[in-house]
């Protein structure tokens, strides 16, 4: 019974280990699509700005 016990509870502990090291991997990668996003926006406005007029 002990055994089974501490297999249940270093399983739960692994399982919320991964979930919050993807959730850290996940918020990381939500910063770098927003900057990423940040940067195309303030680049298609300083092309359209440019004053290069496509026909």
């Amino acid at each position: 019974m002990n055994n089974t016990l501490l297999i249940i509870i270093a399983v739960v502990a692994l399982i919320l280990l991964l979930l919050g090291g993807f959730n850290q991997a996940l918020q990381f990668l939500l910063w770098v699509g927003i900057i990423l996003l940040v940067v195309a926006i303030i680049l298609f406005i300083v092309r359209a700005m440019g004053g290069r007029r496509g026909v």
